[in-house]
């Protein structure tokens, strides 16, 4: 075990955790996952080395796509079959890397049983690490510690990742997620698909627009809503620019202020601190909302245009809906990458 910091550790990969370790209460030990079928480089593909897990050798090798994704016991079939979506749209699968951000520690097992030949390591994000500065939000699943992993990626990534696609755990890709990947940044920190038609103010209370103290970050920024679940990241801009500690900042005051600034989870910290310095990515890299509001859950539509990612956004999650036999029409785009089951 590596310790990032007293409240941050990286764990080795997978063969550092038998099976035997998986405790009989353990709430891991009702999911079952078929493995995947191999997923092998087509001829064009650059070779790449085998990468010797846990060396960082590997994972500095510059050929690599590197993905991050949260994994957690509530969302985890979700992240199975977003890997899978992954491996079986990409020309190149043999050269991604996954990033793992867990706070249960027994689930490497788990993803090494499902496939087989992944290169990933896992990385552990103590809760501790935001629990005090998590406000109550419209949603109980938006208030959980691993929602803010996210903001932690350049911490816990090793140095030489500079670069990391950041996903969310209710997604399928369908595309070849390199075209993702080689995203021009055009000198931004992130760059993620921009809804600038969305109503920007709705996602702050009128306490915040009243004060100019806090409405006064957008002076001179033109700022438009994105959703966090799709982000490409420059790790070293974020290191550089110690950005974790600008959104720190904000859920801070959000926290211990007399008014509340904003009331949707993580999300308002990242646009106070990003919004109108995004590099845009086509829509089609971000469906999002096809899990409907964040109250009720409804059944959406696509949004016009091509689609090269398809986001269970919002409360309704494709995997509940289909196991209540009470699908959307859209879940059934989801069903194909599920590993669930025998």
């Amino acid at each position: 075990m590596i310790v990032l910091s007293p409240s941050m550790q990286s764990f080795p990969p997978a063969e550092a955790i038998r099976s035997s370790n998986l405790d009989t209460y353990s709430p891991l030990n009702r999911f079952s996952f078929r493995k995947s079928s191999p997923f092998r480089n087509a001829e064009e593909c650059t070779t790449t080395p085998i990468i010797k897990l846990g060396k960082k050798s590997g994972i500095c090798d510059p050929s690599l796509v590197h993905v991050a994704i949260t994994l957690d016991v509530d969302y985890l079939r979700g992240s199975i079959a977003a890997v899978h979506s992954i491996l079986r749209h990409s020309l190149c699968p043999e050269s991604i890397f996954f990033h793992f951000l867990v706070s249960e520690t027994k689930l490497e097992t788990l993803v090494r049983s499902t496939f087989p030949q992944l290169k990933f390591k896992v990385y552990y994000f103590d809760p501790e690490t935001v629990r005090s500065l998590i406000s109550t939000s419209v949603r109980q699943a938006l208030e959980q510690p691993l929602n803010y992993a996210r903001n932690y990626l350049a911490d816990l990534l090793e140095p030489c990742v500079r670069r990391v696609i950041y996903l969310d755990s209710d997604l399928v890709v369908v595309d070849d997620i390199s075209k993702l990947w080689t995203t021009r940044l055009q000198g931004k920190t992130i760059g993620a698909p921009e809804y600038c038609h969305a109503n920007f103010t709705k996602y702050f209370t009128s306490s915040f627009w009243s004060d100019g103290s806090y409405s006064g970050t957008f002076s001179g920024r033109s700022p438009c809503y994105f959703n966090t679940g799709v982000m490409v990241i420059d790790l070293g801009k974020w290191r550089r620019f110690g950005y974790t500690k600008r959104i720190e900042r904000w859920m801070q005051i959000q926290k211990s202020g007399a008014t509340r600034i904003y009331e949707l989870g993580s999300l308002p910290p990242f646009l106070l601190v990003f919004a109108g310095h995004v590099a845009p990515i086509d829509h089609r890299w971000n469906q999002h909302g096809l899990g409907g509001d964040n109250v009720r859950g409804s059944c959406r539509d696509l949004h016009p245009g091509p689609v090269s990612l398809l986001h269970w956004s919002g409360s309704g999650k494709p995997w509940l809906r289909l196991d209540s036999k009470q699908p959307c029409p859209l879940d059934t785009l989801w069903a194909p990458y599920d590993l669930y089951g025998h």
